[in-house]
């Protein structure tokens, strides 16, 4: 289990590096709910999403030697973006594996700060693949999406800022995909506040971790296309950490249809004034959609806003977003 030692001590090591990102009282939200509610703007992080935490504390949990190697990453995009940041800052080489099911805007904007990307196959697991070959073959310093102790703990410093700034936190909607975010925040909550109950939100096409939790134990599940892509991929068989964290830290999880998906992110648009990609808007979305019972101050975290602008554009006018039903 990764400790709130731990994620304290991400902090102060990613501290000059990352946004303090702003908890914002949404005044629609907390009337519909009745309750106060609040967004954790990660969007409004350096590289569009929290993935920049965890990908700044293990770069920087790694020696020099480790960083010369050229590191490389499998990601659905905004991991692959942190971790190609990150090692922009540091004079490191970066290599990202993505898979053709990566939204053309985050390729793009991996390739632009200057990281090597690879396409591979139609799925995390497949980038995976071409991960492994390149740490077996090339040497390479593998930099994991989610299941590393350092990529929790910097996630979790998102956790100990909510705490900080809300101590009266009743409850807490986070994405919920490989568990990176969830576990390192759950951490972090169940740390500081006990009380605080913690719910994992993903999308009803493909949601790995929800699966396996059902199961009670990792599962393969198809990846398919969903405006949450952020939220798609594997846990991995072998999952050391998040699995397991998030079985005994989150208190519920809920899923969305992609019409309640699209929901949330035309609110935060309209509403909220904010550009929030598919994953970052299933908080807002699970409380529109009505799923959601609190009965005090509760946060959602905002967790990226990194979405292809013709994508954004059609749901926010009420359009077809292209997808499959």
């Amino acid at each position: 289990m990764v400790t709130l030692e731990d994620i304290e001590a991400a902090r102060q090591r990613i501290g000059e590096h990352v946004v303090r990102t702003q908890l914002r009282r949404s005044q629609a939200l907390s009337w519909r709910a009745g309750i106060p509610v609040y967004l954790k703007l990660e969007n409004r992080q350096q590289t569009g999403s929290f993935k920049l935490r965890g990908a700044t504390n293990a770069l920087r949990c790694l020696d020099g030697q480790a960083r010369s190697r050229g590191l490389v990453t499998a990601s659905t995009g905004n991991h692959g973006r942190a971790v190609a940041h990150a090692a922009g800052t540091m004079g490191a080489r970066a290599t990202v594996c993505l898979s053709a099911l990566v939204p053309a805007n985050k390729v793009e904007a991996i390739r632009s700060i200057g990281a090597n990307v690879r396409i591979v196959g139609r799925s995390q697991d497949d980038a995976m693949l071409e991960v492994e070959r390149l740490v077996r073959e090339e040497g390479m310093c593998f930099v994991p999406p989610f299941d590393d102790a350092a990529v929790i703990a910097g996630q979790g410093t998102l956790g100990l800022e909510v705490a900080d700034d809300l101590p009266e936190t009743a409850l807490i909607l986070v994405p919920l995909s490989g568990g990176g975010l969830a576990a390192g925040v759950a951490a972090a909550i169940k740390g500081r506040l006990p009380a605080a109950r913690m719910v994992g939100v993903s999308m009803e096409r493909g949601a790995a971790m929800a699966a396996s939790l059902a199961a009670g134990r990792p599962m393969d599940v198809q990846e398919v296309e969903t405006l949450a892509d952020s939220l798609g991929g594997g846990i991995g068989l072998d999952n050391r950490l998040t699995f397991p964290m998030c079985r005994a830290l989150l208190d519920e999880v809920i899923l969305l249809s992609e019409e309640e998906i699209a929901a949330g992110i035309r609110h935060a648009a309209r509403i909220e004034g904010e550009t929030v990609e598919g994953a970052g808007a299933v908080g807002i979305a699970a409380l529109l959609a009505g799923k959601i019972v609190s009965d005090g101050p509760t946060v959602i975290i905002v967790s990226g806003g990194n979405i292809d602008p013709a994508v954004h554009r059609a749901i926010v006018d009420d359009r077809d977003a292209g997808l499959a039903p």
